[in-house]
C-alpha cells in the first residue's frame, strides 16, 4: 500500500475542525500489544471469515440482490469512519474530488463542513463565495440537500451533493442555533477558486497577510504576499506583520512547514509520531542567514476556527519566540491523516496515522494554542445566538488529550477591520501605540 503524502484534514473533508493545561513533556507512546505475530494473524483470519459468512449472507438471502460493489464499500465506510473522526473510506469519486480540493479549485458553495453528532454542521463560509453571501453561519446545520435529509449521511456524500457544476442551483434546508424555523436558501454554484493568501498595506507601516487554508498554493502565494508588501512599505518604515490565521481549517504538512520556514533562520518545526517509531519524522527550517521578512516583528492572529496546518504554524512559532501570538484558542485538531491510494478505480483511505507535536514536545490534540495575549471580540447582539462554538474535544471519538482538555472557543471575525478587536490589538502593539509584556518574545529559542 503506497502512502502519498501527509494531509492534516480541517474540517472540509475530515470530520472537523477545521483546543491549555498542556504537560511540559511528551508522554510516551503506548506500546504495542505483545502477541505472537502467529496470534495475531490466527485472530485476523477468524475476523476476515466472518465478515465473509456475513457477507455471503447478505448476497445470498437479501430480499432484494444487493450491489456486491456497495457492500464491500460499506463495510470500507463503517469500519474506518469508526475510528475517530477524521478517519474515513473514500470511493474513487469521492478521492479525485479530494485531490481538486487540493489544488485550490472545484465547483461548489464554499464552505467548510464537519460531521457532529450525525449531523452535517458548517465551521466556517470562505469569504466572497455563495455561501458566505447567502449568509451562511458558522455553526448552521444542513438538515436538507435539494429536499433530501442529510441526517445519518456520511460527510463525504453530503459533500459530493453540495458541489456540482458551475451556474446549477442547491437549495438547502438549515436550521440556526436559537432560531425556532428552518432556513431555505438557494444558492448557485461556481468555481471555488481559494486564493489561499491576501495581504494589503496596513497603513503605509504594517504588512497584512491572511492565511485562509493550506492548498497547493499557500506557500508561494505568502512568498508573493511577502514580496508584495515589502515593495509596497519601505523597509524603515515596515514596523512588522500580522498573519492572520483565524478560521483557517488547516491543509497540507507540507505547506505548513514551508511557511514556517519562511519566518525562521533555524530550529525545528514540527514532529510526527505514531504507532510505528522508526516512522516518525522531524521537521526543521532550512538554517539561512535570516527569513523572508527581515526579522521583523511577527504578531500571529488565532481563534477557535484555527485548525490543523494552522495550529502547527501558530505552535512553531510560538515555541521558537518568533511571534506573538494573539486572539483566542485555537481548534486542537492534533492528528496527521496519510492519504492511502487502494488501487485504480477502488478510492483511497483517510487515516489517521500519528499525532503532531510542537518544537517544544506540546501535544495539541484536543488542548489547542492558548495565544501569548488572548483578546474577545464583541459579538453584535443580534448575531450572539447565532455563534456556536466547536472544538476538537467535542468530536464524538476524538482521541484524548495528554492534559486538561479544552472545549470551544471564539470563533467570531468581525467583517469591518476597524471592529476587529484582535487586529486592531495587533496593529497597536507593533506600532508603539499599546504595550504588552508578551511582545516582542523574550528570546529566540536555539532548538536541535
Amino acid at each position: 500500500m503506497q502512502r502519498v503524502r501527509y494531509v492534516l484534514i480541517g474540517a472540509a473533508t475530515g470530520a472537523a475542525l477545521a483546543l491549555l493545561a498542556i504537560s511540559p513533556r511528551v508522554a510516551p507512546l503506548v506500546s504495542r500489544a505483545t502477541a505472537s505475530p502467529s496470534a495475531d494473524a490466527a485472530t485476523a483470519y477468524r475476523e476476515l471469515a466472518l465478515f465473509g459468512k456475513a457477507f455471503q449472507a447478505v448476497r445470498q438471502h437479501y430480499v432484494d440482490e444487493p450491489d456486491p460493489n456497495k457492500l464491500i464499500q460499506s463495510a470500507l465506510t463503517g469500519m474506518v469512519g469508526g475510528l475517530d473522526p477524521h478517519s474515513n473510506y473514500m470511493d474513487a469519486k469521492d478521492f479525485k474530488d479530494m485531490q481538486v480540493e487540493t489544488t485550490g479549485q472545484f465547483g461548489g458553495l464554499g464552505m467548510q463542513v464537519t460531521t457532529e453528532n450525525n449531523v452535517i454542521k458548517v465551521v466556517s463560509p470562505i469569504d466572497g463565495t455563495p455561501a458566505a453571501k447567502a449568509g451562511i453561519l458558522a455553526g448552521d446545520i444542513i438538515t436538507q440537500v435539494d429536499g433530501k435529509p442529510t441526517k445519518d449521511l456520511s460527510l463525504a456524500k453530503v459533500v459530493n451533493e453540495l458541489r456540482g457544476p458551475a451556474g446549477s442551483q442547491v437549495t438547502l434546508g438549515i436550521q440556526r442555533a436559537k432560531v425556532a424555523q428552518p432556513i431555505i436558501l438557494t444558492l448557485t454554484r461556481q468555481i471555488i477558486k481559494v486564493r489561499p493568501v491576501s495581504d494589503r498595506d496596513e497603513g503605509g507601516n504594517v504588512g497584512y497577510i491572511r492565511i485562509k487554508e493550506f492548498n497547493e498554493l499557500t506557500a508561494d502565494e505568502l512568498k508573493s504576499a511577502i514580496g508584495d508588501l515589502s515593495a509596497k512599505i519601505p523597509a524603515d518604515k515596515m514596523k512588522g506583520y500580522v498573519l492572520d490565521l483565524r478560521n483557517d481549517p488547516g491543509g497540507l504538512l507540507d505547506q505548513a512547514i514551508t511557511v514556517v520556514n519562511d519566518f525562521l533562520s533555524r530550529g525545528e518545526i514540527v514532529s510526527t509520531r505514531g504507532r510505528d517509531a522508526a516512522a516518525d519524522q522531524r521537521f526543521f527550517a532550512k538554517p539561512k542567514p535570516g527569513d523572508l521578512t527581515n526579522g521583523k516583528p511577527l504578531i500571529v492572529l488565532i481563534n477557535g476556527g484555527s485548525a490543523s496546518a494552522s495550529e502547527i504554524v501558530a505552535g512553531a512559532l510560538q515555541d521558537q519566540k518568533r511571534a506573538t501570538i494573539l486572539g483566542t484558542r485555537s481548534f486542537g485538531k492534533g492528528s496527521v491523516q496519510t492519504i492511502m491510494p487502494l488501487g485504480t478505480d477502488n478510492g483511497a483511505l483517510r487515516l489517521t496515522t500519528a499525532r503532531y507535536f510542537t518544537p517544544s514536545g506540546r501535544s495539541i490534540q484536543a488542548e489547542g494554542i492558548t495565544p501569548d495575549i488572548e483578546v474577545m471580540q464583541n459579538i453584535p447582539k443580534n448575531l450572539q445566538a447565532s455563534q456556536v462554538e466547536v472544538s476538537e474535544a467535542s468530536l464524538p471519538g476524538h482521541f484524548h488529550a495528554q492534559g486538561k482538555e479544552e472545549k470551544g472557543s471564539q470563533a467570531y471575525v468581525p467583517s469591518k477591520p476597524e471592529d476587529d478587536a484582535a487586529l486592531q490589538t495587533a496593529l497597536a502593539l507593533l506600532r508603539g501605540t499599546k504595550l504588552n509584556p508578551a511582545f516582542p518574545p523574550k528570546r529566540q529559542l536555539a532548538m536541535p
